[in-house]
């Protein structure tokens, strides 16, 4: 059987950039080179694109970009026709067919949907969810208020825009303060990931500065109440019959999940399965399948949520649509515990991406 080309993008145009760069390099790693051909397509954060061929070590610390001999600048070509990549060298330019993207890019600008409209104009199957889904599981309001129709349970919240806040602040502070039942609460922009510009506030002597910090990410706010407890994941997979993984635990070694508890304080703990009954367990897995659903996913997501301490309620927190694939993330532990190994999860995606464009064999 003829090896599928599979196109690996990291890096991106992202505060996330570093940490893609280390899921790409596992994956790489992981992935069956007897069954794939491999493509190594590189992002600069000033969002240059590269075809790398060099020392994959060369990737985490993003050495790479210093690697002249072997980058070339390349881009998918949104040209249908082309079902590939567009490569320059030396004033000239050739074509590379692609079977299949993977798109290693976490936060804007892999996960908002822009990229996956990229694909999507150049017909090329890719791993993970559409333009659509991408976009309303990446803004935070979109999701709150998607889901909370679904009825999904959400801790409560208030948004507001720049504009908003720009013409009266003192209006939108008193808004949080009219929604929300008290402090804390979490001051979030509405489209980041990995909790960039998140800030846990206690008073409203606080509340503008997280205002200000959260805007400097995203052109809206949403404010949260806090819920106390312990913040559990589930990892899911697949398109008409999703599957959801055994749940797992966090506990941070910082006040908030934060993008540096998470990939860079070796002292926040992944607990696999969570400290949970069995009864929340399979509450939670039902529910990640349910706001799956709603959201229209395919391919993977990671749904995080909080277990409140005291009732067990279950409250979901986000969606990621594209969770971090690094030697120390949830998602592949997760499924790995579930019984599917690294290698394997791979695999399904390709397959899963293949299939969604009736292209599986």
């Amino acid at each position: 059987m003829k090896k599928k080309v599979v196109a690996i993008l990291f890096g991106g145009a992202s505060s996330e950039h570093e940490v893609s760069r280390r899921s790409a390099t596992a994956i790489i790693e992981n992935i069956s080179r007897e069954k794939y051909d491999i493509l190594l397509v590189g992002i600069t954060k000033k969002g240059e694109w590269f075809l790398y061929s060099g020392d994959v070590a060369k990737i985490p610390n993003g050495e790479w970009e210093q690697d002249i001999q072997n980058k070339k600048a390349a881009f998918v070509s949104p040209d249908a026709s082309t079902g590939g990549l567009f490569v320059l060298a030396d004033g000239q330019y050739s074509t590379l067919k692609v079977d299949v993207i993977i798109p290693v890019l976490h936060g804007k600008n892999g996960e908002d949907g822009t990229i996956q409209g990229l694909f999507q104009l150049a017909k090329i199957p890719f791993v993970g969810c559409d333009l659509l889904s991408s976009a309303t599981c990446m803004d935070k309001i979109c999701t709150n208020i998607i889901l909370g129709f679904a009825g999904v349970k959400k801790a409560r919240f208030a948004f507001f825009t720049k504009n908003d806040f720009n013409e009266d602040a003192e209006r939108c502070l008193d808004h949080v303060e009219k929604t929300l039942p008290g402090y804390p609460v979490f001051v979030k922009p509405s489209n980041a990931g990995s909790s960039v510009g998140v800030t846990k506030v206690t008073s409203r002597e606080g509340l503008s500065g997280a205002i200000k910090t959260a805007l400097n990410e995203d052109d809206r706010v949403l404010v949260e109440e806090a819920i106390v407890g312990q913040e559990v994941e589930c990892a899911v997979l697949g398109d008409e019959s999703p599957i959801a993984s055994i749940v797992g635990e966090i506990v941070s070694a910082n006040e908030i999940y934060d993008y540096e508890a998470k990939y860079i304080n070796d002292n926040s703990k992944l607990y696999i399965p969570a400290h949970i009954g069995d009864e929340v367990s399979k509450r939670i897995r039902e529910i990640a399948i349910k706001a799956y659903k709603t959201m229209s996913c395919s391919g993977l997501a990671r749904v995080d949520f909080f277990v409140e301490r005291g009732s067990n309620e279950v409250y979901l927190n986000e969606i990621n649509t594209f969770p971090g694939f690094t030697s120390i993330s949830m998602y592949p532990k997760l499924f790995e515990r579930t019984g599917i190994p690294f290698a394997e999860l791979i695999d399904r995606l390709i397959n899963l991406a293949l299939k969604r464009a009736n292209l599986d064999e």
